[in-house]
């Protein structure tokens, strides 16, 4: 056994000990909700070694412990230990890392399609590039209705408020004419409580949320989509790109990851 699979182990084992540390605590407190938070994150610890093995592929030991490390802070610490209120920027962290994942992932797919010896084409480097950032922008823009679609039918709150302090409007211009006035808003009064005192201003219900979380997805899919065309153009020279982008495995190579 390699250094770099004992490394990849050593990395899903210790989370995944913790996560199941975590979910026999959930079970004797009765939070059967955390308890089935616990049982995904352990299935999607499955799915780089699914994919792997479906696919013929290597994940690099880089990427799949960031991945492993993404899934832990994502549904342990954001969800069940509330470090999406706890810690402030915790929720734009994650937003960014999947925005620069989720472009990796379509960037290999596509990419193993361009390496595959059954393809009669081949795609420049800055397609693969726009595709994988097209493919991670279409992915956050789904996650967004998730969030919405939850709250909206559920009643959660996965689109997080913030506060609004000034409206900037062309409603409130007394001309009626298509000029922006600004007003700070200085009273609120939410059943008969002031909410300027606390918690100081009108709460958006999730608009200010949705766009921050497409623009550090769109920012992580650039950054991700920067690396494969280099990668691509200089066909895996990169050190960077090497250690995030998934390969090809041969026959050779096969039989060996298998034994």
């Amino acid at each position: 056994m390699s250094k770099r699979t004992k490394r990849r182990l050593t990395i899903r084992g210790v989370l995944s000990a913790l996560i199941i540390l975590v979910l026999v605590r959930s079970i004797i407190m009765g939070s059967y909700e955390n308890a089935f938070v616990c049982i995904l994150s352990l299935v999607l610890f499955c799915v780089p070694i699914f994919l792997e093995k479906h696919l013929a592929i290597d994940i690099p030991s880089v990427m799949e412990g960031i991945i492993y490390c993404f899934i832990f802070a994502a549904e342990i610490l954001g969800e069940i230990n509330s470090f999406y209120t706890l810690i402030p920027g915790w929720d734009t962290m994650l937003h960014t890392l999947n925005g620069f994942l989720v472009a990796a992932v379509g960037f290999c797919l596509v990419d193993l399609f361009n390496r595959s010896e059954r393809m009669t084409f081949r795609l420049s480097p800055l397609f693969l590039s726009i595709v994988a950032f097209c493919f991670s922008m279409t992915v956050g823009v789904l996650w967004e209705f998730f969030e919405f679609s939850m709250d909206q039918l559920l009643h959660t709150d996965m689109q997080k408020d913030f506060l609004v302090q000034s409206v900037n409007s062309v409603l409130l211009n007394p001309s009626g004419l298509n000029n922006v006035v600004r007003e700070p808003i200085t009273s609120l009064v939410v059943n008969g409580q002031d909410w300027m005192e606390f918690p100081g201003g009108y709460v958006d219900i999730g608009l200010i949320d949705t766009m921050k979380d497409l623009m550090v997805n769109f920012i992580g899919a650039v950054v991700f989509s920067i690396i494969g065309f280099f990668y691509v153009k200089t066909r895996g020279k990169g050190k960077i790109a090497a250690c995030l982008i998934p390969v090809v495995l041969h026959e050779e190579e096969k039989k060996e990851e298998e034994s």
